[in-house]
């Protein structure tokens, strides 16, 4: 069982509907040019959408936008179907802002471990699984403390350590060191052997879609594109 109280996440709720409020005057306008972006750059729609797991395992819809090419995409990404605007969103993170819609809507935190992926949780021990207690952020302990450098049993470790220690003074605490490990681009790239995602799956496989509804007849299909630089195993 967690330590985690209904005080903390509901100082952790308060949090996120605070930062909402204050960021939105910025975040709207760049959210918009960012779209704009890559509708001009790549063909194909401007948002992501794929299904993760989160708070006690439950599945939700997780916004990112592309960064890749509007095709079946590998599971351990392949540098050259990173688009060019992709390339610079994801240099700095900002293909993870569509998950603000997440955090309005109360599936997302800003602070909290990484949304992971169905067949990622299949694989978790029961420790592990200690992860998913708590409802999945923006950033996390992890982020700020290496992110992809770190091995996945390290990380996990950090994403259980949150879960342990959640209040709202480490949330602000997580998001300062944020900006400066997003401004200075620190464990962004690289994939952990150890993952399971990447020892355990032919890397060069499409990534597996998982549509949270049928698609339509007369629509072509959702690309699939992998975990983003900050989640765990593979980030994100």
């Amino acid at each position: 069982m967690g330590t985690n109280t209904s005080g903390s996440g509901r100082a952790s709720r308060l949090l996120d509907i605070v930062v909402l409020l204050i960021a939105a005057p910025v975040i709207v306008p760049v959210g918009v040019l960012c779209a704009l972006a890559i509708r001009l750059d790549s063909s194909g729609p401007a948002l992501f959408r794929q299904e993760r797991v989160g708070k006690n395992g439950s599945p939700f819809t997780v916004y990112k936008f592309r960064t890749m090419a509007n095709e079946p995409n590998p599971i351990v990404p392949d540098a050259s179907r990173i688009t060019r605007v992709g390339k610079i969103l994801r240099r700095f993170s900002l293909d993870e802002l569509p998950q603000l819609i997440n955090v309005a809507n109360g599936t997302m935190s800003i602070v909290g471990p990484r949304p992971t992926l169905r067949y990622q949780v299949d694989r978790y021990t029961d420790f592990q699984r200690r992860r998913l207690e708590v409802r999945p952020g923006l950033t996390g302990l992890a982020q700020v403390n290496g992110r992809n450098a770190l091995s996945w049993d390290r990380r996990i470790e950090l994403d259980v350590e949150y879960v342990e220690l959640q209040s709202l003074f480490l949330d602000l605490q997580i998001i300062a060191r944020t900006i400066k490990t997003v401004l200075s681009g620190e464990g962004i790239d690289g994939h952990d052997a150890t993952d399971p995602l990447v020892a355990t799956v032919d890397p060069t496989r499409p990534e597996p879609a998982e549509p949270t509804e049928p698609a339509e007849p007369t629509e072509p299909a959702e690309p699939t594109e992998p975990a983003d630089s900050g989640d765990p195993p593979v980030e994100p």
